[in-house]
């Protein structure tokens, strides 16, 4: 039977390369660029209307954080204090990071600056850079002319 049909192998090597090249279009976020002492995790996420930048800064005050937007690119800085160290204490194991960061992100150009907000909650900084109205997804209904 297969000598009659030959192409149908066809659908799972079309189901392959769809998987392969599901992402193939979408833009892909520029590295994160890191300086400082240490560096707080960061994650980067996109939704419908935002683009989110979240990053773990434990044991911060959130005065010591400071927030640029320039040329398209969110720059996160901060320094995280060491506690003073008590004489008569005497370390077995140092493990926690402390000193100055430094962040940076390219954004994409359809971020309105003049919206952007940020949380801080538990120790992770959230910062949320919505879209410009423009740069939106609409929905365009089609009219059908009678």
């Amino acid at each position: 039977m297969r000598q009659l049909m030959p192409w149908t192998g066809m659908t799972s090597l079309r189901k392959e390369m769809d998987r392969l090249l599901e992402h193939f279009g979408e833009p892909r976020w520029p590295e994160v660029t890191e300086l400082g002492e240490w560096v707080p995790s960061l994650d980067l996420s996109e939704t419908k209307d935002a683009v989110v930048v979240k990053l773990e800064t434990p044991g911060m005050d959130p005065k010591d954080i400071q927030l640029q937007l320039h040329d398209g690119a969110l720059t996160v800085k901060g320094e995280k204090k060491q506690e003073k160290e008590e004489k008569d204490e005497r370390y077995h194991r140092v493990e926690r990071s402390y000193g100055a960061f430094a962040r940076s992100v390219r954004l994409p150009s359809a971020v309105d600056a003049s919206k952007v907000t940020a949380d801080y909650k538990n120790g992770v900084l959230t910062v949320k850079l919505p879209f410009r109205e423009e740069a939106k997804p609409r929905t365009i209904n089609v009219e059908i002319a009678a």
